[in-house]
């Protein structure tokens, strides 16, 4: 993370300081196109788009360090492990609906994943059938959540 931040910060102090130099290099020309005028905003549209990647590469960091913990929340709450308030505990304990195991919580993710991407190509769509049925099969299609996680009845 510290790599990112300095990565960021780099390019905008890069960013500031080219668009300094075109005002100076203007201001030196009287206004006037000139190689110096020219040269410095080929800088600065330079610095701008290294810029723009430093904080495009941010904002995947950020995005990632966010799917990671919704993930990692997700499972602790699947799993009963998250150490969350006594009343949330209660509530899951009332509603008889025992915790998953994170492998199972994997497999279920990676199943519906799998039918998002038959839903994206067509194959599961109105009219094709289902991702079970019908329609031309997926390569990856998965068997229903019955017959891939035999724990279930054992729970």
């Amino acid at each position: 993370m510290e790599s990112t931040v300095d990565a960021l910060s780099a390019a905008y102090q890069d960013f500031v300081a080219a668009a300094a130099g075109v005002l100076e290099a203007k201001e030196l020309s009287g206004g006037q196109n000139t190689a110096a005028t020219d040269a410095s905003l080929e800088s600065f549209k330079q610095r701008w788009e290294l810029f723009r990647v430093a904080c495009d590469q941010a904002e995947e960091f950020v995005e990632s360090m966010k799917q990671r913990i919704g993930s990692e929340c997700l499972v602790d709450e699947a799993t009963g492990i998250a150490p969350s308030s006594s009343s949330s505990a209660a509530a899951a304990g009332a509603s008889g609906i025992p915790p998953i195991s994170a492998v199972r919580l994997e497999q279920m993710s990676k199943a519906v994943r799998w039918l998002v991407i038959e839903l994206q190509h067509g194959s599961g769509g109105p009219g094709s059938g289902s991702a079970a049925g019908g329609g031309a099969p997926h390569p990856h299609a998965s068997p229903p959540f019955d017959a891939r996680f035999s724990e279930d009845g054992a729970q």
